[in-house]
């Protein structure tokens, strides 16, 4: 059995292998690398834990928000290893765009995987640092080879506002009402902030 000690180290090692990609080919052959190291059993353990937040939430807004959710972790992995094995992923060449932005995002990585605590949760497999590290991992593909939201197109926030794209431009509500929490995706995402009132009336007119 893999010791704290020994997860931590593969999820620093794991960030320090993605902060030295330059290129968008780059990373996408360091995350297969690192994602490959994920079983069967560590995907059931992980969608075992997002079902259980998703549960905790309000039923309303959990039927809601949850496809979105979902889509984000795993169907984020599902993109990854449909083009991985089409050979497109490889050829998803050209820099990384905004390189500072995600030199920070992997700076953050180890931290973030040591910032939850999942006893009180009684899941009958730990959810360890390990399978934290799997949501950066995919963000990564998502935010910085995709260019695409950390939240998919659509994904609900309460007040009956979306992640929206215009024009070829991803906008949130929430992007920087994150800031606080520096491991929060929120803060390395390529949507931009939308403003409340602007979406209010954007979301009318789309009503009529």
């Amino acid at each position: 059995m893999i010791t704290l000690f020994e997860e931590e180290n593969l999820v620093k090692n794991a960030a320090e292998k993605l902060s030295i990609a330059r290129t968008k080919q780059e990373l996408s052959r360091i995350l297969m690398k690192e994602i490959s190291i994920y079983t069967l059993s560590d995907l059931q353990v992980i969608g075992g834990r997002l079902h259980t937040e998703i549960i905790r939430l309000p039923r309303s807004y959990r039927e809601k928000v949850g496809p979105y959710l979902i889509d984000q972790v795993l169907g984020g992995y599902h993109r990854l290893m449909t083009l991985n094995r089409s050979g497109r992923l490889h050829a998803m060449d050209g820099p990384i765009s905004d390189l500072e932005t995600f030199r920070r995002y992997c700076e953050i990585i180890p931290e973030g995987c040591s910032q939850w605590n999942d006893t009180a949760l009684r899941m009958p497999v730990p959810y360890t640092v390990r399978h934290r590290l799997f949501y950066y991992l995919i963000g990564a593909f998502t935010m910085f080879i995709l260019e695409q939201p950390g939240h998919p197109v659509g994904t609900p926030f309460p007040g009956g506002f979306k992640v929206e794209e215009r024009n070829g431009i991803f906008y949130c509500l929430i992007r920087d009402k994150e800031k606080e929490v520096p491991y929060s995706l929120c803060n390395y995402c390529p949507a931009v902030q939308s403003d409340m009132e602007k979406q209010a009336d954007y979301c009318e007119k789309k009503r009529l």
